[in-house]
């Protein structure tokens, strides 16, 4: 290293270095090798007996030198275990062991006992350098407090704060438990393009990028939906994806450009079948890893009890706008009030713009909201008893979309017709109606009867773990770039 590169170091990673050198001095190899026998702390403890080896690996979060004895907690994980480290047992190391930092990771091995307050310690024979830590841990290691800085360094903020580690490992536990939820009633996972010739299936701004060996501009999927249903044609009656989508619209606390959905389709099935897989799905995901239908999501408590609520598109406006939804001077009006510029929207337009205002704000509970008007909804089922409205369900909880289903649409030339309407006031990026030629083709080999639903797994993450911004369930999610750039790891906060 130059020594100007030296000169640019905070003085903690200069210390550091320092100890890293010093350490090789032993003979001792600051970034190990393989590391054989650990197990976790959670499980060594769970496993106590005074005397019993135990052989543990991790990160130092915590370390208390008082002369001839160091304490030190170890975090894996599974979560924390104490070491205790004495001159007279491990004298030949002494040395090495005073150079330890938080953040390092080490592992040790030796006997179980307890602590005159009865913490259960590894009383250490040995001690393995595995990666020395160059950088200071956030304000000496109570965690990483700054809300920006980590979610841009994940990497410390998994360690730091144990309650982001197990956020993760439980969203993990769902996806697998969804996974079991399907796998168990015959659907079949499958995999569909994630670049695509045309974006369709939703109504979103698509990512474009370019295939140079075709010299093909192509579209990071919005939505799985259309190749899905061509698996429908294709004979297989039940599927399902757990995919990426790439929208290229703003960012929230409820929106990330990049995020994960859970879409399936039901042959033979319909919206009604869809509501009951639903709600019997996200209860499954509450009873395995939530213990109570009551659980808190910011300052709301939600009430999972079932049967949820079931409402029409229509009972809701008029409870919530005051006006009816055949009332369509009154809806104006109601959006002129609202400040919505409705002079050259579509009348369904309009309506669903007043919706949006005025009744999603009050839907806490779940609540399917059934029978969206069918103008907005050109890959649905007309209902057979008012063709004015589509068999179409939204699942609002916490005030949140969380899921979109229909009775899916399978007359290609009703499809066809959909597809060429567009809406007056909806861009082309906010409407469902782009011709897929190939798709309308699959139609007409015959498309079965069918249900399909939509999961946002980041928002159901969010509901079930009290994590109120999407970027508490995502690891790496998409930030603005920082105002200065600037070396964020070598700020001196020891």
């Amino acid at each position: 290293m130059t020594e100007d590169a030296l000169t640019d170091m905070s003085k903690f990673e200069r210390q550091r270095r320092e100890k890293l050198q010093k350490a090789r001095q032993f003979n001792v190899d600051p970034y190990g090798g393989r590391f054989e026998n650990a197990a976790a702390a959670e499980t060594v403890k769970a496993g106590y007996a005074e005397g019993r080896r135990a052989c543990c690996a991790g990160r130092v979060v915590l370390l208390r030198d008082i002369g001839k004895l160091i304490f030190v907690t170890l975090r894996d994980s599974s979560g924390t275990i104490q070491l205790g480290l004495s001159k007279q047992l491990m004298a030949e190391q002494w040395e090495f062991l005073k150079l330890l930092d938080l953040g390092d990771i080490i592992g040790a091995e030796g006997t179980l006992g307890k602590t005159k307050t009865g913490e259960i310690t590894i009383w250490a024979e040995s001690v393995t350098l595995l990666s020395k830590s160059l950088l200071p841990p956030p304000e000496k290691f109570h965690g990483l407090a700054d809300t920006d800085m980590r979610y841009r360094m994940r990497y410390v903020d998994l360690w730091a704060n144990p309650e982001v580690m197990a956020r993760f490992k439980t969203r993990s536990a769902m996806l697998a438990s969804i996974r079991r939820f399907l796998n168990e009633r015959d659907f079949i996972e499958v995999e569909t393009p994630m670049m695509q010739s045309q974006a369709g299936g939703a109504a979103a701004r698509p990512f474009i990028t370019h295939h140079n060996s075709l010299n093909l501009d192509l579209f990071l999927r919005i939505a799985p939906e259309l190749f899905l249903k061509r698996l429908l044609v294709g004979g297989m009656e039940k599927v399902f994806e757990i995919n990426r989508n790439f929208r290229n619209e703003g960012l929230s606390t409820r929106h990330n450009p990049e995020f994960t959905m859970m879409e399936l389709y039901q042959a033979y099935a319909d919206y009604s079948v869809m509501m009951e897989l639903t709600e019997e799905l996200v209860c499954s995901l509450i009873e395995a890893h939530c213990g109570g239908r009551m659980l808190p999501f910011g300052a709301m408590q939600i009430d999972y009890s079932r049967p949820w609520r079931r409402a029409r598109y229509a009972d809701l406006l008029a409870e919530h706008a005051g006006c009816g939804i055949d009332d369509l001077p009154s809806v104006r009006a109601k959006a002129r009030q609202l400040g919505i510029n409705e002079t050259n929207m579509d009348d369904a337009v309009v309506i669903n713009a007043v919706f949006e205002e005025t009744v999603e704000s009050h839907l806490i509970h779940p609540t399917f909201v059934m029978d969206y008007p069918a103008a907005i909804c050109p890959l649905t089922k007309q209902s057979k008893s008012d063709p004015r409205y589509a068999e179409r369900f939204e699942l609002f909880v916490g005030t949140m979309e969380l899921a979109n289903a229909y009775t899916e649409l399978n007359d290609p030339d009703v499809q066809e017709a959909n597809f060429r309407s567009q809406l007056r006031g909806l861009s082309e990026e906010e409407s469902m109606a782009k011709m897929d030629e190939d798709f309308i083709q699959s139609l007409k080999y015959g498309m079965p009867p069918a249900g399909g639903l939509g999961i946002g797994i980041d928002r159901l993450v969010m509901l079930l773990t009290n994590a109120t911004s999407i970027r508490d369930v995502v690891l790496f999610p998409l930030l603005k770039p920082l105002a200065e750039k600037k070396n964020l790891a070598t700020e001196d906060t020891e």
